[in-house]
């Protein structure tokens, strides 16, 4: 194996140990060898995404396309990154019809039409995005993950018939998958099985806790002081609900609060006790869980907003549209 090869090996060996930094370092050493090498910057980009560099990994990512127009997997790369946590859903659409064109198997053609469904799911073209799962192959998949990521496609636009046998595969499959089972308690709960859909929601919460942290996750003080920051920062017409010093950070919302009907990937919980017309008191404690709400952002600059975003929306349900007798959490 010649040097830069090595290199590029390495990179690739050092990001599945979570080694980012070290792969890095790998790639910059095999561009000195070659400064034309698409898979280089494909390497870089894909370690600039990991960093939650997101600005330069499409950059990377643009200039390894721009030494191979036929690039399919920096292609397939970049639509992933502009799709989340960037929103820049007409790019990424553009990156899978120019995809589209060059999948020569069943594979590269269900990895590029997942990413595009994904962009029109993101953009709310809903009709678009229903078409589009018509042009799935029907199965079996050879790549296990390709069962589960079509069956929650067909899920999201509303076909739960078709849905569900592939994720129920996907669940014997990848026993280990916190979105299969998530998605699993998302279709048992839509077949009126609630106590399936209980226990599938308890395991997916189960295996989202066994997942390392984000490299640029908080330490729980810090993310707590930014979450009493961004209540005090709420508009005074929604500041008067919620207090700071009634904030609560945890990790992901509790089995006792998941047994009860909530989303174990609510954002956030606004706990509120009923006055005596039934309605909401005038104010509630909050619950804010850090592995949701950072799983939702993709990035440390996201959080601030993902969070003042799902602020605004609960408040105003709970408080203001008086829409729950007790408490609303989000999904």
């Amino acid at each position: 194996m010649d040097q830069f090869s090595a290199h590029l090996d390495r990179g690739w060996d050092l990001v599945q140990r979570g080694d980012s930094r070290g792969a890095e370092q790998s790639a910059r050493r095999a561009l000195e060898l070659d400064s034309q090498s698409p898979e280089a910057y494909n390497l870089l980009g894909y370690v600039g995404a990991l960093q939650g560099d997101f600005e330069d990994a499409v950059e990377y990512y643009r200039q390894a396309i721009a030494l191979d127009d036929g690039y399919l997997e920096a292609m397939l790369n970049a639509a992933e990154v502009y799709i989340h946590p960037l929103g820049e859903f007409e790019e990424a659409l553009a990156l899978c019809d120019q995809a589209l064109d060059l999948a020569q198997n069943d594979d590269e053609v269900v990895d590029t039409l997942l990413l595009k469904f994904d962009a029109l799911l993101g953009m709310n073209e809903l009709e678009r995005a229903r078409e589009l799962c018509s042009r799935f192959p029907e199965g079996p998949f050879e790549n296990p993950n390709h069962t589960f990521l079509v069956g929650r496609a067909l899920y999201e636009v509303g076909e739960v018939e078709r849905a569900a046998p592939l994720v129920e595969q996907a669940v014997k499959d990848s026993p280990k998958n916190p979105e299969a089972f998530y998605y699993l308690g998302l279709v048992r709960d839509e077949r009126g099985d609630t106590p399936g859909a209980t226990h599938a929601f308890l395991r997916s919460r189960e295996l989202d806790l066994e997942l390392p942290n984000p490299s640029w996750s908080l330490t729980s003080e810090t993310f707590e002081h930014s979450a009493r920051q961004a209540v005090a920062a709420l508009d005074p017409k929604l500041r008067a609900f919620v207090d700071e010093s009634h904030v609560y950070v945890s990790d992901v919302p509790g089995v006792e609060v998941v047994v009860d009907g909530v989303d174990p990937r609510a954002l956030l919980l606004l706990d509120a006790v009923a006055g005596p017309d039934g309605l909401p008191a005038d104010q509630a404690r909050l619950f804010v869980y850090q592995r949701n709400l950072e799983r939702l952002a993709g990035a440390l600059e996201h959080i601030e907003s993902e969070l003042t975003a799902a602020l605004d929306r609960e408040i105003t349900a709970l408080f203001i549209e008086r829409r729950e007798p007790t408490h609303r959490c989000m999904d």
